[in-house]
């Protein structure tokens, strides 16, 4: 087979079959397909799509092109979540630690910031000697021993999908829908999962911004991830506004930690959370219905014991082992800690969550460049809702920096972000507007 002859049929609209896929799909993991080839494929994709059986193949291929792990000393469902990211978004914080108290093995891989948007990796990093780099032998023993572990992508996972992601990066074309789904996928098909759930978010602070947009991606991957054998559901979720009522990284770890403990509970969060964990207990046969896997979510919730995962977790990976009980102690404060009001008394009534995001990235919460350092101190706490009232007593939100000039700009930033109305003006916004199933 030539690379150039798969691009000429794909660029005048023909079907790729898996062997074809699967040549291409080598040539990336070992250099033999050209740069300029890759992003050439890539670009006729853009124009004219993959069907269905297209995007399982390259998924699967994927998949293949590097080290696919394996549970067999695991006698427990293996189950994950991957979002498309959002801004306040700690779910993974919680949920990986319910499920495991509910009887899953949570082999959870995640990543770090992107952009707007914060990273699960990053929230660890702000935790004293957590390992979220453990080597096979650590990972695979704490998901045996605890049922959950966090960390960042191990070994030789998908390699294929890491090149044809950087080139995709600098040729226009990460946007396509198809391409999208099988990057994500053939990373969690690669950790071995049993069941996945999809996060797929829309809105002002999602890299999705109508709910059209996310549906089409959700409907994509939970077709292809099916497809290819792994029972897969979505959720749609708003991301008009912040997830969490802080945002940053150990402020949302502190959020995090007061969720498991029972002491302040953001209600969206407990929706979004407990909904998640409900589709993964049932797509892992431990509940037989999402509602009755979100029933026993609330319960290890309430009775404390993914508060005691979590805790367990965090000591295995290398954290200190009374974290959950002093984490005030063990996370970095920032200096400066001011109150932002809003310039007339009212009612949030829309939030620019993007925003809010960047405002904790120019902090140092987040990276501009990819070699930036991250301050886990920085960030936004109390943000307030859209429906909170807001005046000299209530602030749009409490700014964690380094300096009162960064402090300053800040409140700047958050203040423009803020809409503020009337009552009347509110719209009604759940947080999760759609279910996708095969």
């Amino acid at each position: 087979m030539l690379p150039q002859e798969l691009i000429r049929k794909k660029r005048d609209g023909g079907t790729l079959d898996a062997e074809e896929i699967a040549f291409f799909v080598r040539g990336l993991a070992d250099g033999s397909v050209t740069e300029g080839q890759v992003s050439a494929l890539a670009m006729a994709v853009f124009f004219k799509g993959l069907t269905v059986e297209e995007r399982v193949a390259l998924t699967l291929a994927m998949r293949d092109s590097g080290d696919v792990m394996d549970w067999m000393e695991v006698d427990a469902p293996i189950l994950d979540k991957h979002s498309t990211g959002g801004v306040g978004d700690n779910v993974s914080l919680m949920l990986a630690p319910a499920l495991a108290a509910c009887g899953a093995a949570v082999p959870m891989i995640s990543g770090r910031g992107l952009g707007h948007t914060g990273g699960t990796l990053d929230k660890f990093d702000s935790i004293p000697g957590y390992q979220t780099q453990p080597d096979n032998l650590l990972f695979k023993k704490v998901v045996r021993d605890i049922g959950c572990a966090v960390i960042g992508q191990t070994g030789n996972l998908a390699p294929a999908d890491k090149r044809f992601y950087a080139i995709r990066d600098v040729t226009a074309t990460v946007e396509s829908i198809d391409l999208i789904t099988a990057s994500i996928l053939s990373k969690k098909l690669a950790a071995g999962l049993q069941g996945l759930v999809l996060d797929v978010k829309w809105g002002s602070g999602a890299f999705m911004a109508s709910l059209e947009e996310a549906r089409a991606l959700a409907e994509s991957l939970v077709l292809v991830a099916n497809g290819a054998g792994l029972k897969t559901t979505a959720l749609l979720t708003d991301m008009n506004e912040p997830l969490a009522s802080a945002a940053g990284n150990a402020v949302e770890m502190q959020n995090a930690v007061d969720f498991l403990k029972g002491t302040a509970v953001d209600n969206r969060l407990w929706d979004v959370t407990v909904a998640q964990g409900g589709e993964l207990l049932a797509s892992g046969g431990i509940a037989p219905t999402a509602e009755a896997g979100a029933e026993m979510m609330r319960e290890a919730f309430d009775s404390g014991k993914a508060a005691e995962k979590f805790a367990q977790m965090v000591h295995a990976l290398g954290g200190p082992v009374d974290f959950l009980e002093k984490c005030e102690v063990y996370l970095a404060k920032a200096p400066v800690q001011a109150p932002v009001y809003a310039e007339m008394e009212g009612v949030v009534t829309a939030v620019d969550a993007r925003a809010v995001g960047v405002a904790v990235v120019a902090l140092g919460g987040g990276r501009r460049a990819a070699a930036d350092v991250i301050d886990p101190s920085v960030g936004l706490t109390d943000l307030a809702g859209i429906g909170n009232t807001v005046d000299s007593d209530a602030p749009l939100a409490i700014v964690h920096a380094r300096s009162e000039q960064e402090a300053e700009t800040a409140a700047v930033a958050v203040r423009n972000a803020y809409t503020i109305g009337a009552a009347m003006d509110v719209a009604d916004n759940p947080s999760i507007v759609g279910r996708i199933a095969p």
